[in-house]
C-alpha cells in the first residue's frame, strides 16, 4: 500500500483522531525515507513543469495543523525546491476587519490557483470550522452551515480543473509541547508567541473534535483528506511528497503540442545566423 492510500481518509467514514498514529514510519528507517524523499522531489520538479507547461489544470494543496504542527517547515521541505514560478503560497491568519466584512469564502477564493499553477494554503477556509467553532466566535448554527458551504466551493473549483489535496499534519499533544519548549529557549523564536497560543492548548481536546469533524464532513472523492503523522519531520516531508506526487501522476500533465516543427525551427535558426 502506498503512503497515499495508507493515509488517505475514505470518504463518509467516521473519524476519531485518536485512532491514527501520529509518530508512525511505516517500518521506513530515516535514511531510506531521505532518499525517497529526494527521488520524489526530482519526479515533482518534473511534473510541475508539464503541469506549468500545460496550462489547462491547477492544484490546491491545503494544510491544516495544531501550533507547531510542521506546516512551514513542509512548505519548505517539499515545495521549496520547486520552480518558484509555478508555485503561490498563502498563509491565512486572523481575518481583517475588511475580510469580516464579506463572506466568509471571499478571501480564500480570491487566492485559489490559476491553471498551470499549484497553489498552497498554510491554514485555510477550514479556519471557519476550527478556531470559529472551538473559541464560540460565531453561533453553532452558523459554522454548522458552513461544512456543506465549504463542499460546494470544492466541487465547483474541481469542476473548473483544480485538483485539491488537504493535509492535515497529525501532531500529538506530548510533541507539541517539546516543540513548543524548544521554541521558546531559541530567543530569535520568541515572536512567533502570543497568549493565545497557549489557550489554544488548552482547549486541544475540542480541537481534536473539531478536525475531526471537519475531515469527516469534508472529505470527499474529489477533494480527499490526509491524516499525515507529524512527530517525526523526515517522515512527514516524505509522506506528504508521496501524496503530492501520486496525486499529480494520476492528472498526468501533458506538455502542449510544439507551434513549430524543429526543422523549421532549425531552418530558422541557421537563416538568423
Amino acid at each position: 500500500m502506498s503512503l497515499a492510500e495508507k493515509y488517505r481518509v475514505t470518504p463518509g467514514a467516521r473519524v476519531d483522531l485518536s485512532e491514527w498514529k501520529s509518530d508512525d514510519a511505516a517500518g521506513v528507517d530515516r535514511d531510506v525515507a531521505e532518499a525517497r524523499l529526494a527521488d520524489n522531489i526530482d519526479a515533482l520538479q518534473k511534473l510541475q513543469h508539464r503541469l506549468f507547461a500545460e496550462k489547462k489544470r491547477s492544484m490546491l494543496v491545503v494544510l491544516q495543523a495544531m501550533d507547531a504542527g510542521g506546516k512551514d517547515s513542509t512548505i519548505r521541505g517539499v515545495f521549496g525546491p520547486l520552480n518558484p514560478q509555478g508555485v503561490r503560497v498563502n498563509a491565512f491568519g486572523r481575518p481583517t476587519e475588511y475580510e469580516l466584512s464579506h463572506d466568509f469564502l471571499w478571501r480564500v477564493h480570491q487566492h485559489t490557483p490559476r491553471k498551470g499553477f499549484i497553489q498552497v494554503f498554510n491554514r485555510s477556509h477550514y479556519e471557519d470550522v476550527l478556531v470559529v467553532r472551538v473559541e464560540e466566535l460565531v453561533a453553532r448554527g452558523v459554522w454548522r452551515e458552513r461544512y456543506a458551504i465549504i463542499n460546494e466551493f470544492e466541487r465547483a473549483l474541481t469542476e473548473a480543473g483544480t485538483q485539491i489535496v488537504k493535509i492535515y499534519l497529525h501532531l500529538s499533544k506530548d510533541r507539541q509541547r517539546e516543540k513548543l519548549a524548544d521554541r521558546l529557549a531559541q530567543p530569535h523564536k520568541l515572536w512567533k508567541f502570543e497568549p493565545a497560543d497557549f489557550d489554544t492548548r488548552r482547549k486541544w481536546d475540542l480541537y481534536m473534535e473539531a478536525y475531526a469533524d471537519a475531515i469527516a464532513r469534508c472529505g470527499t472523492g474529489h477533494a480527499p483528506w490526509y491524516v499525515v503523522p507529524a512527530d517525526r519531520k523526515w517522515y512527514r516531508l516524505l509522506a506528504v511528497s508521496e501524496i503530492l506526487r501520486a496525486t499529480l501522476e494520476r492528472i498526468d500533465p501533458k506538455f502542449p503540442d510544439p507551434k513549430i516543427d524543429r526543422e523549421e525551427a532549425n531552418r530558422l535558426l541557421d537563416e538568423i545566423g
